[in-house]
Parts: C-alpha cells; structure tokens; sequence
C-alpha cells in the first residue's frame, strides 16, 4: 500500500488506477480503505498536489520480497548461531509433557500475515521447550545425527533452488551432482569399482532418505529378480505363484527396520541367531538355507549389518558373502552408523567381503556431518533395482532417456530434494582429512568413557568398543539397570537409552554431538556414578560381568578375530 503524509496527519492510501483527482481528494479526507491496484507517477504528482508526499511502498504480505527475506534471514542465522552456540545449556531431554503445544498456539491459522518478529518470539517460546537436543554434548542416546554449518549452507540453497528431481531433464545439476558425489563418497572409503558409476559402469550410488528406505529398496528389488528368474525357467509362473516361496534372513541383532522392509515386501524374514559377538556367522546362514531350500522355498535376500544398533556387533561378511555367491542370494549390507568409519584407513578392514554384496548402504547423516536426511546406497547393477520401480508415463519422458539416470527409477517415491548440495558442501568444505579427525575424536571419546567404567568395580563392559558406542551395565538385576537410566535421563542432565542383549538390559552411552570434548565424558560418568550410589546399596557383585573382552585397544581387528 502507499503511505501519504501530510505535515497534520499521517494515513494508508489505497488507490485504483480509474481513480480521478476529485476521489483521491475524497480518499485522502476520509481514509477510506480502496481496493489496492496499480500505481503511476502521476498519481504521485496529483496527490502532491493536494498537499501530500508519497515516501513509501508497503505490501500487506510479511516476507513477499527478497529485501524482506535479507533482513529476516541474517536474522534466523543469528537464531541458529545463537541456539548452537548456547545448546549446552539447555537440558538434552525435552521435559515438555505430550500435548503441551496445543494450548501455546491458536486452534486456527491467522487469517492475516504476522509478521517474522512475531514468528521469531515463538520459536523460543513455543518450540525450544519441546525439542530434544541431539547436538548438545550431553546427549549421548541412540547414535548421533550429523549436523555442520556446511551442510546447513547447502540445504539452504537446495530449498531455494528447490527443484523436485525426479528426471534428468527435471533439473540436470540435480542428477548429475549426486553421481558424482556419490563416486567421491565410494571412494573415500574404498569400495569396489563394480559400485561405482564411473563413465560405462553397471554400478552406481543413489541418495535415499534412510536406511530403512534402503533396506525396503534393496528388498524389493531382490524380490523381483528373483520373480523374473524363476518366471525364465517356467514362463507360466505367475508373480503371485512365486511370491510365497521367497524367503529373506537375518540376524536377531539387525535393526527393526529390516522386519519392516519384510512386511512391506511380503516376503517372509528368517531371523537367526548370533555368536556370543552378537555377530551374525555363515555357517549359520548356510544351514538356514539348506532348511528351506529341501522345503521348497527359495533363499532370495540376505541383510547383514555391520555395526548394529545394539551392540555396535559386526556381521561376519567374510562368511557371509561366499554363501550368497554360492547360492545366487541378494546380499545387502547396512552399515547405517559405522559406514562413516571405513574412510579412516584402521577401520577400512571391517568392510572386508563387501565385494560379495549386491547392495550396501550407509548414512553421512549420522557420523559424517551431514545433516538428515541423507542415506547413501550404492548398488552393483542398477538393472536390478531400475527393474523393479521403472514406469514411464508419457509426462516424464524426455529425449535424453537411456543416456542419462533418471533416479525417479531408483527409490519409492517420485520426487526427490537436491540434497547432494549439502554433501558436497560438507565434503568440499571440510575435505577428507578433518573429516577423518572428526571420525577419530568420537572413537577417542568413546575410549576415555570405557575406561571411566572399567575403572569401577560396579560397572561391566558388556560388548566389544570398536567405535563410537559403550554399552556397560552396573552389576545387578535388568530392573535396576533399568531404574538406574530412569534415574540418569528424569535429571536432566545427560541424556542416555537402553536396549537388551541375550536377555541382559543394558544403558547405551553413545559419543553424538560434534562439540562433544573430554569434559563432558567426565560429566556425564559422574552423573552416572551420582544416580548408581542409591540403587548400589542393595546390589551384589554380578558374577558374570566382565567376562567379555574389550578387544585390543578397540581394535577392528579385535572385533573380527575369528574366535
């Protein structure tokens, strides 16, 4: 709208091109609010005219220009600076009780645009109370999310670009970066030429949204190669013949998600059991096979999990995947956390039998400093999964198809971000080298904890510290392991989780927020020892505890000894 002064009073003008001198007089006498339309130079001299000068433009609409989002921008960087930097102080746990949002906000949209100031107020107000803050150094549950300023730049020019790029042609930089990212990334930690796209190769990487979506991607396409071979020997096989003989393993480690991609699929999910490593062994997977093939099924996809989120156990590949070869079984490898690992030379050899795999995955977003979502899967024939999603209506063709990836073929949904910005940002900017450091400080800090356990006698170690994670327990009933992490997270201090190996409750203490230093392991373990001191009254040494090894300086090679 235009704003008119005059030296007695100061109104909103709202004018139509159709008006004349005698209504703008008339408008300006009574302020009468006027259907806002274009606006002319003579108008300007007109209304000077009759007294008044035009200073100013507004607009109605909050953040309808570029001047506008400048200011709001800097602004929400200054938000954000200020969150990271003070996130320390705030308690890792959210304290909020559910439904507590509702009675802070309107049951109704405004009808009218508010303004960022009005926005910004709420965020602290509205929002902060119920966030849990997985980049402050005192959460230490699950395993961390990654998180830096150069992937926060490169999702920012994503969402302004903010492309949908399902096809080449949707927007060529879109599809092309994530190739090329994706080779640098296979690179980095060494994978076998057969995954990578190169310039003619089979092989190729594709960006999807988790893990889980790549287990589900990674069965289906299993799935339906299996379907396609069995309908080559007897053309008169139907799908839906075929289906109910498939059968996909394994272990009683692997995460949750892997008997969610077997619901989703409808292939039935053999999960077997794991040595005393929590480690899933070939000789096991072998003699499961043997089972169902004498019954009539057919062996189709096999998961195994390098670095579960149990125990951080590895999967034996080196077994595993000569079985596979043997029996024609798809073979996927999920190593959603320790992945990130394998581009530190000394952890390269936990990725040993990879070469056996058909697909294998794992997320930047957790280790690596890239913000969710960000799952990198490769796969070493894209026949296989392009067979199992390819639709082609006429609306996405293009005359570039056939000599270009359209990765609309290579994931559930249509649709796709352009989030290869924001690795090749973090990979740009932080090169592989302090990514590395990164690596090697979160596994150090893990070790400075281990030691802090095995350093009290009411504590035990209870899996093999290879990486980022501790799992220890104190000394006594899982109901009191169990009291004890209720004790630890309602301080609010620190915030931890819990899980079960072999019938025995265990506390998770995972190294998570980049900003994590020394000082905060220490704190946390005296918080630990603080909320311990109650429930050790009545707790009797655990004849069991500390039986397992702690491997050789957490060692990869401690953890893939034979024996």
């Amino acid at each position: 709208m235009f704003r008119a002064k005059q030296v007695t009073r100061t109104l909103t003008l709202r004018l139509t091109i159709h008006y004349t001198v005698l209504e703008i007089e008339t408008v300006l006498k009574s302020a009468t609010p006027r259907p806002k339309s274009l606006y002319s130079p003579c108008y300007e001299r007109t209304l000077q005219a009759t007294g008044y000068i035009i200073f100013e433009e507004e607009d109605e609409t909050k953040m309808a220009t570029s001047k506008e989002f400048r200011v709001a921008g800097k602004d929400m960087v200054d938000v954000i600076c200020n969150y990271l930097d003070n996130i320390e102080e705030r308690p890792p746990l959210s304290q909020v009780r559910p439904g507590y949002l509702k009675d802070l906000i309107p049951c109704e949209a405004p009808e009218k645009p508010e303004s960022w100031e009005d926005v910004k107020k709420d965020i602290e107000r509205v929002i902060m109370p119920g966030v849990t803050h997985w980049h402050s150094p005192h959460f230490h549950a699950y395993f961390g999310t990654g998180n830096s300023f150069p992937s926060i730049l490169g999702d920012m020019l994503s969402d302004a670009i903010s492309c949908i790029g399902f096809s080449w042609i949707a927007s060529p930089a879109c599809t092309e970066l994530e190739t090329v990212a994706m080779d640098w990334l296979g690179k980095m930690i060494s994978l076998p030429e057969t995954f990578l796209a190169g310039e003619q190769g089979l092989g190729g990487g594709v960006i999807q949204g988790s893990a889980s979506e790549s287990t589900v991607i990674a069965l289906l396409a299993a799935k339906m190669r299996m379907i396609r071979k069995q309908q080559e020997i007897d053309p008169d096989l139907d799908q839906f013949d075929i289906l109910p003989k498939l059968v996909a393993y394994t272990s009683d480690q692997s995460h949750s998600s892997v008997n969610r991609a077997s619901m989703i699929s409808s292939v039935r999910m053999r999960v077997l059991p794991t040595d005393e490593r929590n480690a899933l062994r070939g000789d096991t997977l072998i003699e499961a096979m043997k089972k169902d093939r004498k019954k009539g099924l057919l062996p189709t996809f096999v998961c195994a999990t390098l670095g579960t989120t149990n125990s951080l156990a590895f999967d034996r590949l080196s077994e595993i995947g000569p079985a596979c070869e043997d029996e024609d079984v798809w073979l996927h490898v999920d190593a959603a956390y320790a992945g990130s690992a394998f581009i530190c030379p000394e952890y390269r050899s936990l990725l040993n039998g990879v070469e056996y795999a058909s697909s294998f995955n794992f997320n930047p977003h957790k280790f690596l400093r890239v913000n969710f979502d960000l799952s990198a899967m490769w796969v070493k024939d894209k026949r296989d999964i392009v067979g199992a999603f390819y639709t082609d209506p006429v609306y996405l063709q293009h005359g570039h198809q056939g000599s270009v990836e359209d990765y609309r073929h290579w994931q559930i949904p249509l649709g796709r971000r352009f989030r290869a910005l924001k690795l090749w940002f973090v990979l740009r900017m932080f090169g592989v080298e302090k990514l590395q450091e990164h690596i090697r400080h979160q596994v150090k800090l893990a070790r400075e904890f281990k030691a802090l356990v095995m350093s009290d006698q009411r504590f035990t170690i209870e899996a093999e510290v290879i990486l980022g994670l501790v799992c220890f327990r104190l000394k006594g009933t899982n109901t009191q392991n169990k009291e004890l992490l209720d004790k630890i997270n309602k301080s609010g201090k620190i915030h931890m989780i819990g899980t079960e190996l072999k019938g025995r409750y265990i506390l998770r203490f995972a190294v998570c927020a980049a900003t994590t230093e020394s000082c905060h392991i220490l704190y946390a373990w005296q918080v630990i020892q603080d909320c311990a001191i109650e429930i050790c009254d009545g707790v009797n040494g655990y004849k069991n505890g500390g039986t397992l090894s702690n491997g050789v300086n957490g060692t990869a090679e401690a953890c893939i000894s034979p024996d």
